[in-house]
């Protein structure tokens, strides 16, 4: 298909000396604690399958130990697989040479850590200048180019200062730029808010999701968080001790658990909080949609459903940012959706 950006097909990782000979063990039905007793070998990633779909948000999430870290890494071939496939476009990752990997991970992809990763004795306009510097770009734009985006996102007067004088969710504003500056068309992010306290957390998302209304990233996003999943993820795949619990919308994920394990992940989320309009709503398809009650596609429900209260509109209507209708939501799918 056109729109899938990244295809990853049976993706095994095995670590230990002999991975190759302890994955015919796994694919005979060893598990990840059987193996580590018995074989001696740490079970990293098994038949792991995913189709990214392109300027999207993929969000790979499960607790510590899942694999989601291992996985990420495999994208830009940090870790090399036991097995398996990785293609980029339909050009296979796996086959590069060292000179293409290079440029691949340079001009295609760019990564945001959890600890920030900045240099400390480089300026906040030096750190984010840096990849256009190893790409060998011409000064003026290197500058003109971080500055932008320093100031999309909210550092604008910081350039000259250095990582310590900042706070962490501001030093997380730089890792994100320093990204974006490089103007990939992937960007993989590992647990990239998972050190910040929640209020700053919450600014990020919302920079995270404000940004890619505007820049249509292939974006691929590691949390152990659920209700960080379900707020940003236009996909969700959940990872259990390297294996895939269950990959979907993130309404799928919520409201047709299909593990004990996914279960237990969502049965105390507010759904109001994580769910958009564009999640449950049914698609235009020709109707006549004048007289229903307006709201954007990613407006979450928490944030019109006052106005549904008050209104009691007949339906409402859902429209993307240039507020061309889409689709509609009815009230009784509205009640159904919080019910559950």
């Amino acid at each position: 298909m056109s729109d899938i950006k990244i295809k990853i097909d049976s993706l095994y990782k095995i670590f230990g000396k002999n991975p190759k000979e302890a994955l015919e063990h796994v694919k005979q039905g060893v598990g990840k604690d059987e193996l580590l007793e018995k074989h001696n070998h740490v079970l990293g990633l098994s038949d792991i399958n995913i189709d990214i779909v392109d300027k999207s948000i993929q969000v790979i999430m499960g607790l510590s130990g899942s694999g989601k870290s291992t996985l990420i890494r495999h994208i830009n071939r940090l870790i090399e697989p036991t097995a398996g496939n990785l293609f980029v476009e339909g050009s296979d990752v796996l086959k590069y040479d060292e000179n293409t990997l290079r440029e691949f991970r340079r001009t295609r992809t760019a990564m945001v850590f959890q600890r920030f990763a900045l240099m400390p004795h480089m300026t906040i306009l030096k750190n984010v200048s840096l990849g256009l510097e190893l790409q060998g770009k011409e000064e003026e734009e290197i500058r003109n180019s971080a500055m932008k985006w320093i100031e999309k996102v909210g550092l604008n007067g910081y350039e000259d200062r250095y990582p310590q004088h900042l706070s962490g969710g501001m030093q997380q504003r730089v890792g994100l730029a320093r990204a974006l500056t490089n103007d990939t068309d992937i960007l993989l992010m590992d647990e990239a808010f998972s050190a910040l306290d929640p209020l700053i957390r919450k600014d990020m998302q919302d920079i995270l999701l404000n940004l890619q209304e505007e820049l249509h990233k292939t974006v691929v996003f590691i949390t152990h968080d659920l209700d960080e999943a379900l707020k940003i993820g236009d996909r969700i795949a959940i990872l259990k001790d390297g294996i895939m619990d269950q990959e979907g919308l993130p309404v799928d994920i919520l409201l047709n658990p299909k593990t004990e394990y996914v279960s237990n992940f969502v049965e105390d989320v507010n759904r109001s909080r994580v769910l958009k309009a564009k999640h449950i709503m049914k698609k235009a398809n020709g109707t006549d949609l004048s007289k229903g009650m307006p709201v954007n596609e990613n407006d979450f429900i928490e944030s019109f459903i006052d106005k549904v209260v008050a209104e009691k509109p007949e339906f409402i209507v859902v429209q993307d940012s240039n507020k061309n209708n889409i689709g509609s939501l009815s009230t009784k799918r509205l009640s159904e959706v919080l019910k559950k």
